[in-house]
């Protein structure tokens, strides 16, 4: 009988033992998994979206922050059907397309996010394609878009990945920009700045950028300082 009660002594101890032991290996295998998440979270190519109305100085800050060694942007080119500007380059502000192409890049499912804006020259469809500018294991990209442009990327690449820049000028400055930019033009159109100019009203209504999950506002008041907030928010995300 004493044999018997020392084995089930043993038996009971090695019971413990390996329940010991298996609440170990799991709080390891927890720790492991939330280290490789942060991992690979780290690793996670970012892309930071240019955000603002129009003469906001959005292309000033893209150029400033593209040419930065440190945070070595890559940058990522959108598409457009509305005619090029003077003073653009094909494949530097956007790759400017014509209205078949989106169509047949819409058809083939490689439209990540477009939007049509109605205008006095017709309809000019902008959007993102999945042409293989952003990788989700790449490189840290800079993009120029909207906030209906930044919502869908987020919705396609995930939140982690999609971080916003919004850029904000006072709305007086932000029209002597525009009809001074516009007076350059080969043939100016003020119909469409002022169409472009209400329109942003609208679109970038506080309710929208609350949806939009957008809590950081970045003043563009002198470009430098502007340029080195950004600068120093992206090397501290890194």
């Amino acid at each position: 009988m004493v044999g018997e009660s020392e084995n089930e002594s043993e038996e009971e101890d090695d019971e413990v033992e390996c329940q010991r032991l298996t609440i170990i290996l799991k709080k390891f295998s927890f720790y492991v998994t939330i280290e490789a998440a942060k991992h690979q979270e780290a690793m996670m190519g970012k892309v930071y979206v240019l955000i603002g109305k129009s003469a906001t100085g959005k292309d000033t800050v893209f150029s400033r922050l593209r040419e930065s060694r440190e945070l070595g942007l890559k940058t990522v080119v959108g598409y457009t059907t509305r005619p090029i500007r003077k003073g653009e380059e094909d494949g530097r502000e956007y790759y400017f397309v014509s209205v078949e192409k989106w169509k047949e890049l819409c058809a083939a499912g490689k439209v990540v996010e477009t939007r049509t804006y109605h205008t006095v020259k017709g309809d000019w469809h902008y959007f993102t394609a999945d042409d293989g500018q952003i990788r989700p294991d790449g490189e840290d990209c800079l993009f120029i878009s909207t906030l209906e442009g930044f919502e869908g990327l987020r919705r396609f690449y995930g939140e982690d990945m999609v971080v916003p820049v919004y850029v904000e000028v006072e709305d007086g400055l932000r029209l002597t920009r525009a009809l001074a930019r516009e007076k350059l033009q080969k043939q100016p159109n003020y119909e469409e700045l002022c169409r472009r100019f209400l329109a942003d009203q609208k679109d970038f209504s506080e309710e929208n950028i609350k949806r939009a999950g957008i809590t950081k506002r970045y003043r563009h008041i002198v470009i430098d300082d502007c340029v080195e907030e950004i600068r120093n928010d992206i090397l501290g995300n890194h």
